[in-house]
């Protein structure tokens, strides 16, 4: 097994242990919640919730993007991670506009919890345990590069804010101002959608190729048009694809080169950019001989002015030759020549 889907392993891993993990903590938040009558509790066990359908998209995502390329997916099905970030962001928001309606209820009609102690034991725990989650989540995310382990990892270290902000609303509750727990659910609420549509964003404009690396880009032309025999690069395309990127490049070689030659100047490039880029998949590089086209041309002129010389009536008797060599309409060097030899009209008989 490749070290491609040894990563993709690695995060389904991740993402299996954080379902277990979720579920432990809406349960008990959940119980706690309806128990005591703690409407931030309650709203903070629902959004646990959501994190399990999260945490479980994320890993149907890794576990589908571990399948090899067929003939009718022919570039892998990575895609299907990305996929499963989207369902993240938009069960995100889904979940943050329930907790406002949860919230606004509980700030028009607050009541007051039973238990107290229990409930603040709870939110504590809820608090360690996001947050651990969260460093867990985003360092293999970062690891195997996993947009979507990477989001559900910031998803759970918003959990960390939003079980803060409850828990402090409880506190609030516990000496004698119950409406604060609606207060902290609808903060939470506005955290959890912004999160939400931001990196639901990112999510659709990866599922339409666009390219949202522009710095990816520019390491590719650097490393190009730094390499010897690369002449010029363009037409340079990335796109992601899950966690891994695909992209294709043209690059210009001298006109002497032969087809080995470039092949050989190509396969170096290739070893180049797949050593300074680790999550690239699919490489395309187009050798094209060089466009450039060196012209000279001689002009006629009457004084030793450089550019600043008049041009001369007569060819012939022109006592100087400005001589520039031209590439792609841009003047590369000149030189101003005298003539030694001069042409004289032979007088007819």
């Amino acid at each position: 097994m490749n070290n491609k889907y040894i990563n993709l392993k690695k995060g389904e891993k991740a993402a299996k242990y954080s379902t277990f993990a979720n579920l432990a903590l809406a349960v008990m938040k959940l119980v706690v919640g309806l128990l005591s009558g703690s409407i931030a509790l309650i709203a903070d066990g629902v959004h646990s919730f959501s994190d399990i359908f999260a945490s479980v998209a994320v890993y149907i995502g890794l576990k589908l993007s571990q399948k090899e390329p067929d003939e009718k997916f022919q570039y892998g099905y990575y895609k299907f991670e990305t996929l499963a970030s989207l369902i993240i962001s938009v069960i995100i928001i889904l979940t943050g506009f329930e907790i406002v309606v949860d919230s606004v209820k509980s700030i028009i009609t607050p009541t007051q919890m039973t238990i107290p102690l229990v409930v603040i034991t709870a939110s504590i725990i809820s608090i360690l345990v996001s947050y651990l989650l969260s460093r867990y989540k985003e360092k293999v995310g970062n690891e195997i590069n996993s947009p979507a382990l990477i989001n559900d990892g910031k998803h759970s270290f918003v959990d960390v804010f939003s079980s803060l902000i409850v828990f402090l609303g409880i506190l609030f509750s516990f000496i004698g101002y119950p409406i604060f727990q609606g207060f902290a659910g609808f903060g939470v609420a506005l955290l959890i959608i912004y999160i939400g549509l931001k990196y639901g964003k990112q999510d659709i404009l990866i599922l339409l190729d666009a390219n949202i690396d522009p710095k990816t880009v520019d390491t590719i032309k650097s490393i190009a048009i730094n390499l010897d025999g690369v002449e010029g690069v363009h037409n340079i395309k990335i796109r992601r694809s899950g966690p891994y990127v695909l992209a294709e490049l043209h690059i210009e070689t001298e006109r002497k080169y032969t087809i080995q030659k470039g092949d050989e100047i190509s396969k170096k490039l290739e070893s180049l950019i797949r050593n300074e880029l680790k999550n690239l998949d699919s490489l395309l590089i187009k050798v094209d001989p060089s466009n450039k086209t060196l012209i000279k041309i001689a002009v006629p002129v009457d004084k030793e002015n450089g550019f600043s010389s008049t041009i001369s009536k007569h060819f012939g008797k022109a006592p100087y030759y400005l001589i520039a060599e031209i590439d792609k309409n841009q003047i590369k060097s000149y030189i101003v020549k005298k003539i030694l030899v001069k042409f004289r009209n032979k007088k007819r008989a």
